[in-house]
């Protein structure tokens, strides 16, 4: 394997040195005179190591290891110092250096050492791709569905994945708004880069800034450390801002100059840093709601909304329940040391006629349930969790008949099927609210949302 190593000091002799040196050994050597001019080479080629002297005119050593780790968490740095410096390099590793080598060095010694941080390099790049592998081998969520309403959303996948366009995901929960967001990203031209993922609900307030811009060494008490926000890590990569309609008004001023300008401000930190991410909103919430009632930022929303994509519910792309629930058989009985060969008729058939509220999140954990309780290897009905045939019954019972003088009103019907299935859900569960909404696979401040919404009261149900 090749690998492109950076020698960054201010002696011209000593980087030609170097360069002799590793190159005899197929290293491919870049050089550069200080720290600023290391950066900018960073930039722009893929470099596997940076060598860089400790005292440097402009930006030196210590500073340019800072910028490394923050830009570059993973590259490693070794340090060149003098003798009579060598306490200096023991602190530079405390920093996050790889090694460091004393002046005047033996050619030996910078060999070992070379060969011993560029085998680090290529342990964590290849464990980076395994972890990949791994992560794309035990998908659950997967892009699987040939309705109209899937097609549409793979087709904008295809025409959005090369840009960098900013993307809006709207959909109820659990439609696979993070999955499609994945997928983005691995097809797209940011592949190679880091995808990170923030979910704005789950980060208390008072963090989400340092969260997301980072903060530096004491900017506020309990900051003991420098730390790297979640745009920084992206840099070069793709940012997933799940639950994005969560997030404080206060951050969205912030996170709209952030998209606008594409720079940050660290907490505690005046100055600027340039980032390039590809950002991926996400949402359950209707965003022109919230615009409307100044609980979101309505330039934030058009900067958001370039190229926005709509996930259909479970329950609008019923042709794609079947294909899901066998694929998820497939992998999780493998993960439980089951052969699940599919489905009964008659279970297929409960499941095409269940509404599925918590979507594929919510046919993922009723898949699991019945993998674990099957005793062959085709999943019956009978290995159904029976809240799914309660609310079945409800939702037939809640549609309205021509002719019975029912109001022909959807919006009322779906929200009485919700409510019903809702109801045998906490029925199941004995009220507990945290189970209950663990057995339709949502999050359990959906769940306490949707009480909210349709006025029930759990201590009037409890038995």
């Amino acid at each position: 394997m090749t690998h492109n190593v950076l020698v960054v000091d201010d002696e011209p002799k000593l980087c030609d040195l170097l360069a002799s040196a590793l190159g005899q050994n197929g290293i491919t050597v870049f050089t550069a005179g200080n720290g600023l001019h290391a950066l900018k080479v960073l930039e722009v080629e893929d470099i596997d190591l940076v060598i860089s002297d400790w005292r440097m005119p402009g930006m030196d050593g210590p500073q340019l290891l800072g910028e490394i780790k923050n830009r570059f968490p993973q590259l490693p740095v070794i340090v060149m110092t003098a003798y009579s410096t060598v306490k200096n390099a023991v602190q530079s590793m405390r920093n996050g250096a790889f090694d460091y080598i004393a002046k005047p060095f033996d050619i030996d010694e910078l060999d070992i050492t070379v060969s011993k941080a560029l085998q680090f390099r290529d342990i964590l790049q290849d464990n980076q791709r395994m972890r990949a592998e791994l992560d794309e081998h035990q998908q659950i969520d997967s892009l699987i569905g040939d309705s109209p309403s899937f097609r549409r959303v793979l087709q904008a996948i295809d025409s959005v994945r090369e840009s960098n366009a900013t993307i809006l995901l709207t959909g109820e929960s659990g439609t696979g708004k993070e999955m499609v967001a994945r997928a983005i990203h691995k097809h797209g031209n940011r592949a190679d880069k880091p995808f990170v993922a923030v979910n704005c609900a789950a980060i208390p307030e008072g963090l989400l800034e340092s969260e997301m811009f980072g903060h530096r060494k004491g900017a506020f008490t309990g900051a003991v450390a420098d730390r790297v926000g979640r745009f920084l890590q992206a840099d070069k990569g793709t940012l997933f801002l799940d639950e994005i309609g969560e997030m404080p008004l206060a951050l969205q001023a912030k996170i709209l100059r952030a998209l606008q300008e594409r720079v940050i401000e660290p907490v505690g930190d005046p100055r600027e840093r340039k980032v390039d991410v590809r950002v991926i909103a996400a949402t359950n919430k209707n965003l022109l709601d919230a615009v409307a009632n100044k609980e979101f930022r309505e330039d934030l929303y058009y900067r958001l909304n370039v190229f926005p994509i709509p996930l259909p519910a479970l329950r609008e792309r019923a042709e794609d329940i079947a294909p899901l629930a066998r694929h998820f058989a497939h992998i999780l009985g493998a993960t439980a040391g089951k052969r699940i060969s599919g489905f009964s008729p008659a279970a297929l058939q409960a499941m095409a006629h269940y509404s599925w509220p918590g979507n594929i999140r919510e046919l993922q954990n009723c898949v699991e349930r019945a993998t674990i309780v099957a005793s062959g290897t085709v999943i019956d009905d009978d290995d159904l969790p029976a809240y799914l045939f309660a609310a079945s019954a409800a939702t037939c019972s809640a549609i309205p008949n021509e002719g019975m003088g029912v109001p022909s009103d959807l919006e009322a019907a779906l929200a009485q099927v919700e409510r019903n299935y809702i109801l045998a859900a906490l029925e199941q569960s004995n009220g507990v609210q945290a189970a209950a909404a663990q057995l339709i696979g949502i999050s359990e401040r959906s769940f306490w949302y949707r009480l909210k919404k349709l006025g029930i009261h759990v201590d009037k149900i409890v038995r």
